[in-house]
């Protein structure tokens, strides 16, 4: 499956305030912590590794 690299996020402003939201209080290792749940469990749910090497190559790049 590849990559969809265009805006596909419905309402990105409030998902970046719930993701600031959710790192209120934490200290930077926590807050660290979290994201690294949070990519594991987004990468669960993408699931498939090709896609998922697409994104760390894009991620590399910006």
């Amino acid at each position: 499956m590849p990559l969809i690299t265009e805006p596909n996020l419905y309402s990105p402003d409030d998902f970046y305030a719930d993701l600031i939201a959710a790192h209120e209080g934490l200290s930077d290792e926590e807050s660290e912590a979290l994201n690294s749940r949070l990519i594991l469990i987004l990468s669960n749910h993408i699931g498939e590794r090709e896609t998922l090497k697409q994104a760390l190559e894009a991620a590399k790049k910006s």
